[in-house]
């Protein structure tokens, strides 16, 4: 059952993992949409209150670690204990935006023939698919309802040029990948899906599923448990050692003892936690909104006939859906830092991209507004990686904002390396080789506000 020590800590809304000791221990979430119409969530174990052992020790509680001790106990009768400093689901997997894509990392399908060829292209096309196919078997084997919504995928072009580099991008997905995706007219996308303002045509993707991020979050929780995984929130990991032969993790609550680590913190990393992560992510700050239910009048004035994830082609892309209540969420990038997040500017820009897209909802309610923090590797791809082949460590993070499908398959594969289970096409790069360290990542910050500023004039350019 639920033990906290005490009642939760306020939630910090500067915390910065570049410069904060760590995530804090039993904080409030963010006060997420998601958070307030979830429920009260499935009961965890509590905190840890005195040593502990077990087979694998978990580092996280977000989807991928909460996916990897369901596939450890479904696949391995292995029952993990999974360690969480805050709520379950604290950080990346209670923000994001619900988009379940065909995708993970920041790449295209074309960048990716051309970082490794063609037919490590495929591969990883197969291996990112199959993802998508773990992540709607989780969604549909949950105990908690998660309102899936189903349908594809929407890329919205906001400039001619951009629609067409996706139409030649569709081209390379249909003829290379075997693909299905169809390039959308304007008068097509209004026709048929949506109007907004901005578009000038889009691209339409098979696959593509919108959830409840919370509910998703706390489905996993409650399979994981029913499976005999344990659960502790409020126990922060302060380190990690190796001591004879086994790991040791220090929480403030005991040690915790295991044969194996999975370390699934996303951009919640804590600095101290292992010089394996040193510098490999850079955590970047998305913004997010969830305006008051549409009226009818307001659903026939901007076109909705789709609920279907979508983003628009800006490189600080927003990315946008309509919402079972009718309530219409987006997001975007948003401050460089923790202390800056609260500024109002970065709702505004929400705000103002909103009245673009949509001009019938100008002066709408705006009935919730959040931030967190995404793990962007230094190449925009994943790793779910075993740093020496010697020991029993995994780390699974750098997914770059399309998180929310490929975690669970993530999750799945890093209970494989844990479990010691060869797995087809695991001598793909995003297994076999780390994430990236950047020669100049102590000035990562200074280099993020020069590219928004390059990357805002290249997007909005006429």
């Amino acid at each position: 059952m639920n033990m906290h020590a005490a009642p939760p800590a306020p939630y910090d809304p500067h915390y910065d993992p570049l410069v904060s000791d760590g995530p804090g221990r039993n904080r409030q979430y963010a006060p997420t949409y998601w958070i307030a119409t979830a429920g009260t969530p499935p009961e965890s174990d509590g905190p840890v209150t005195a040593g502990t052992a077990t087979d694998v020790a978990i580092v996280g509680s977000g989807y991928t670690g909460l996916a990897c001790a369901i596939f450890l106990a479904r696949e391995f009768g292995i029952k993990a204990t999974v360690l969480e400093a805050n709520g379950v689901a604290w950080g990346c997997s209670t923000r994001n935006g619900g988009q379940g894509q065909n995708a993970s990392g920041r790449l295209t399908r074309s960048q990716w023939i051309k970082r490794w060829g063609l037919d490590v292209a495929r591969r990883m096309h197969a291996e990112v698919t199959e993802g998508f196919e773990t992540f709607e078997e989780l969604v549909r084997s949950s105990p908690i309802d998660c309102e899936a919504q189903r349908g594809g995928h929407l890329y919205i072009a906001h400039r001619q040029r951009n629609l067409d580099k996706i139409a030649a991008e569709s081209k390379v997905l249909n003829d290379v990948f075997g693909y299905a995706s169809r390039v959308l007219s304007r008068e097509e996308l209004r026709r048929d899906f949506v109007d907004e303002a901005e578009a000038v045509g889009a691209v339409h993707e098979p696959l593509g599923t919108g959830v409840h991020p919370a509910k998703l979050a706390f489905g996993y929780l409650k399979m994981a448990r029913d499976l005999g995984a344990r659960v502790h929130t409020a126990s922060p990991v302060l380190e990690i050692e190796r001591r004879d032969g086994a790991f040791v993790l220090r929480t403030p609550g005991g040690m915790v003892k295991a044969d194996a680590v999975g370390i699934a913190t996303g951009a919640y990393t804590s600095l101290g936690l292992t010089s394996l992560l040193a510098g490999r992510c850079m955590p970047i700050l998305s913004n997010s909104l969830v305006t008051r239910p549409l009226t009818q009048a307001e659903l026939d004035a901007t076109g909705f006939k789709t609920r279907e994830v979508i983003t628009d082609t800006r490189t600080l892309r927003f990315y946008y859906r309509l919402l079972p209540d009718n309530r219409l969420q987006i997001g975007s990038r948003s401050a460089i830092t923790g202390a800056d997040a609260s500024h109002d500017r970065h709702l505004q820009l929400l705000i103002d991209g909103l009245h673009r897209k949509f001009p019938p909802l100008q002066g709408i309610a705006i009935d919730y507004s959040w931030w967190g923090w995404v793990d962007v590797s230094h190449d925009m791809m994943p790793r779910i990686f075993r740093p020496d082949p010697a020991q029993k460590l995994v780390y699974a993070l750098g997914y770059g904002g399309n998180g929310v499908s490929y975690s669970a398959q993530a999750g799945r594969r890093m209970a494989q390396m844990l479990a010691g289970q060869r797995f087809e096409n695991q001598d793909l790069p995003i297994f076999t080789s780390a994430l990236p360290t950047h020669p100049f990542s102590p000035f990562r910050r200074i280099g993020q506000r020069m590219l928004y500023h390059w990357y805002h004039l290249r997007d909005e350019a006429r």
